[in-house]
């Protein structure tokens, strides 16, 4: 079966730093025109890492959520960085904490319903604490705090901790717990 849709106009709506919203007129396969909104985003890594066997991660005032959120590291990849150059990065800005081995967990799209944002995720381990990290974005204003299993999903129950990535990093965390188990 065809599902590809064929582009018949598009217009820029608005251009940011770090989106772009556009209108979209396509074709489906069947003929008949419609309309599809769309946001382009830059691309993001994010890291899953722990101290002292908790899951490592930062407190930030979400403008969106109107509330604060309980997050993994995680920050845009900026041009002419690969996913895990980014991820080294903002591992580094947002905990002052540096990682001695990593590895590529997984990547995906948030929402490809109506934005192309893809997320890769790592996870880092044989963490060092930073004397002289790099420093924080301007605009981020982060609290670090470490969490074992049950308290982050605790959080994650009560709502404190409501990001896909951070959800994830909870489940994937459960998964290797019952890998070592043998449960798997």
């Amino acid at each position: 079966m065809n599902f590809e849709e064929r582009t018949i106009e598009e217009t820029s709506i608005y251009k940011g730093n770090i989106t772009e919203y556009v209108v979209k007129t396509v074709e489906l396969p069947d003929g008949r025109r419609v309309t599809r909104e769309i946001v382009l985003h830059d691309d993001a890594s994010a890291v899953i890492a722990f101290v002292d066997g908790k899951l490592l991660c930062v407190e930030q005032f979400r403008k969106p959520l109107e509330r604060t959120s309980i997050e993994i590291p995680a920050g845009l990849i900026d041009k002419g960085e690969t996913p895990l150059e980014a991820a080294q990065r903002e591992l580094e800005e947002e905990t002052a904490y540096q990682a001695k081995n990593w590895s590529e967990v997984t990547s995906f799209y948030n929402t490809p319903g109506f934005c192309n944002e893809k997320l890769t995720i790592f996870e880092a381990s044989e963490l060092v604490a930073v004397d002289n990290p790099l420093a924080q974005d301007e605009d981020e204003n982060l609290r670090v705090m470490t969490l074992t299993f049950e308290e982050a999903w605790e959080l994650m129950e009560s709502g404190r901790i409501c990001d896909s990535k951070t959800v994830f990093a909870l489940f994937y965390w459960k998964m290797k717990q019952l890998e070592k188990k043998g449960d798997v």
